[in-house]
């Protein structure tokens, strides 16, 4: 039981990096990727207010794990100038 718990765990971060590895950017889950918060107007119409503040209208956000590799390399590189 517990050696298949582990390795589900370790193919789930195994698969959660190799995600990370071939698409870092994922969608902003603030505006679903539109880069705008969107409202309805009266006349029922979707109408674009401002940019997403989270993804800064670009509607993609850099994904955790890769945020997290990032970080660890840059540390590293400096460690090693």
């Amino acid at each position: 039981m517990l050696i298949a718990s582990t390795a589900l765990i370790l193919a789930t971060l195994a698969g959660y990096t190799l995600l990370c590895m071939v698409s870092p950017f994922g969608t902003c889950r603030k505006c679903d990727g539109a880069g705008a918060k969107l409202t309805v107007n009266r006349a029922g119409k979707l109408k674009k207010v401002k940019p997403c503040r989270r993804c800064k209208g670009q509607g993609k956000r850099l994904r955790v794990g890769r945020r997290l590799h990032n970080h660890s390399r840059d540390i590293h590189n400096a460690g090693n100038r």
